[in-house]
């Protein structure tokens, strides 16, 4: 049993050929199935109008899918997120008679370059995407594991109460554990786990989760809360941080600067505070004024975004210590 998460970039509603649609919101999810193996294909709906839904889907996938129908500056900009979320592993199909030598300028020194190109037959490419699920084998956490789940949709159910979405980033979690909310720290119990639309007694890192918990209400929820019980998890409103710009960014930041720095199902407005390039303006060791609190783990990458940048909106990138 194992669970593959892809982000799929191509035509809009490219992926309904691919599995059965479910989340419908500025990211939309479709999932495919066969036997105890799934697949969570995941497309940024609101995309390009927004920034946000392509930095959520590449922040959750395992993998990507692009779909090339020719070379503009939006295939640019899905090539930097996918480098910058460091999406390792993922399938390229060319379409309008494009061949891997048109697109291998554009590709190179990105993680695209490792990509393998595949045809575009949607039957195969399910096939594809559920044999690489297969290979993720998904076990019962060990006790004394520790989990994090950040949240991507909430709501009420009639009769169950609260249930969150979202994928275990970190660790795994069981039935009736009790996790906090961050930020915040608020202790809630862990009712239910369904893994699509199976019930469960756990999940582990890679799956996909509805939620159904105690001692919450949905209005106290938002996306980007991060549900765990993982000692080291850090929240704060300032950082203080090493960046490294896109190679294509025009000049050093300077403090006044307004970004957008994601992480897990965070896009928050950020500030720069301050700004120390050591020599390097393309390595700078930021300080950033965030908006509300970042939660995360140390050690964790997370995407800087300008969105007044026009065509490049993609910044760079910090390690959060």
């Amino acid at each position: 049993m194992g669970n593959l998460n892809i982000a799929v970039l191509g035509p809009a509603g490219y992926a309904k050929d691919l599995g059965k649609k479910g989340t419908e919101s500025d990211i939309t999810f479709y999932n495919l199935k066969k036997g105890e193996d799934t697949v969570t294909i995941i497309e940024p709906t609101r995309y390009p109008e927004r920034l946000a839904p392509l930095f959520y889907a590449a922040s959750m996938a395992d993998a990507a899918l692009v779909v090339v129908s020719e070379i503009t500056p939006t295939l640019g900009e899905w090539v930097l997120m996918l480098d910058e979320a460091r999406v390792e592993r993922g399938y390229i199909v060319l379409r309008n008679y494009l061949s891997p030598g048109d697109v291998a300028p554009l590709f190179r020194g990105t993680v695209l370059e490792r990509y393998e190109f595949v045809e575009e037959d949607p039957i195969a490419l399910r096939d594809l995407l559920l044999r690489e699920a297969h290979a993720r084998i998904s076990v019962p956490p060990a006790a004394g594991t520790v989990g994090a789940i950040p949240i991507d949709h909430h709501f009420n159910v009639r009769g169950i109460g609260t249930v969150i979405l979202g994928g275990v980033v970190r660790g795994g979690i069981r039935k009736h554990d009790t996790l906090k909310v961050y930020p915040g720290e608020q202790a809630i119990t862990v009712r239910s786990i369904q893994k699509h639309d199976d019930d469960f007694d756990w999940a582990a890192e890679g799956d996909r989760v509805g939620l159904a918990l105690k001692n919450v209400e949905s209005d106290d929820l938002d996306r980007g809360f991060v549900l765990s019980d993982d000692p080291a998890i850090r929240t704060g409103t300032t950082i203080e941080a090493r960046a490294t710009l896109v190679k294509y960014w025009p000049a050093p930041l300077t403090a006044g600067t307004v970004l957008h720095l994601g992480h897990w199902m965070q896009f928050i407005p950020a500030r720069v505070e301050a700004v120390r390039d050591d020599g390097d303006w393309r390595q700078p060791t930021l300080t950033l004024a965030l908006e509300k609190d970042l939660v995360y783990l140390p050690g964790d990458t997370a995407v800087l975004h300008y969105l007044e940048g026009g065509k490049l909106r993609i910044a760079g990138h910090i390690e959060l210590a």
